[in-house]
């Protein structure tokens, strides 16, 4: 809710007139409605943001720029919109209050994988666990480990602004490191049991080179969880 200069997240109060600007990002499939509501009740006190939707998820936004890309297979759109947020994350200070929204999808959406692993890789893997019929938890703790965003690192990118996710779950117990594979939300989860999940499913010699090699390389604690 927003009374005056006041913004209130369920028991928190954030005094808006203390934020030099107030951005506001996000992924999934209700991202852009989400935003659209934000918009409504933020006016012209947001400075700028982009949020990233599935095709034909869009909504008419006046401050937010809006991308659509693949889903549940990530694709060019994806890679290239994801790099655009990362960057406006790079003009963010200690002095703006981020609002991140994050909605199911997020992880097909939010397109940023590690430098050693390429668009097309992660894409084949990404299809191997869907056919395989990993859960949805399960698949989430290898995208993490494959990722320059995910299982909290966007809030790294997000650092030092103030950020606030606003998340809808579409996950069985609303595990908040599993919806959207929790990007400002840190990760339990471990490069051993990545591997220990492929392996299971009968897909760890079938996944590219790769991915392989960098989970072996977290798994020897040469690669940072």
């Amino acid at each position: 809710r927003v009374k005056g200069a006041m913004l209130q997240v369920k028991e928190i109060d954030y005094f808006l007139d203390q934020f030099r600007r107030i951005w506001v990002i996000g992924a999934g499939k209700a991202s852009a409605r989400m935003a659209r509501a934000v918009e409504e009740s933020l006016q012209n006190r947001i400075y700028d943001g982009l949020v990233i939707v599935k095709y034909g998820y869009g909504e008419r936004l006046k401050k937010i720029k809006l991308k659509e890309a693949g889903h549940p297979i990530p694709d060019e759109a994806g890679l290239k919109a994801t790099q655009e947020l990362l960057e406006l994350t790079q003009k963010m200070d200690q002095d703006d209050l981020v609002i991140n929204l994050i909605s199911g999808g997020g992880s097909a959406l939010l397109v940023a994988p590690e430098p050693q692993i390429s668009l097309e890789d992660k894409k084949i893997t990404t299809e191997l666990m869907l056919r395989a019929g990993m859960k949805i938890d399960e698949i989430n703790t290898v995208r993490k480990h494959l990722s320059r965003v995910k299982g909290g690192k966007l809030a790294r990118w997000i650092y030092p602004a103030t950020v606030i996710s606003l998340i809808l779950s579409d996950v069985i117990g609303d595990s908040l490191e599993v919806i959207a594979s929790g990007p400002t939300v840190p990760d339990s989860t471990t490069f051993e049991q990545a591997k220990s999940i492929l392996v299971k499913y009968g897909i760890w010699e079938q996944v590219p080179a790769s991915v392989r090699k960098l989970i072996e390389l977290g798994e020897q604690g040469e690669w940072e969880e």
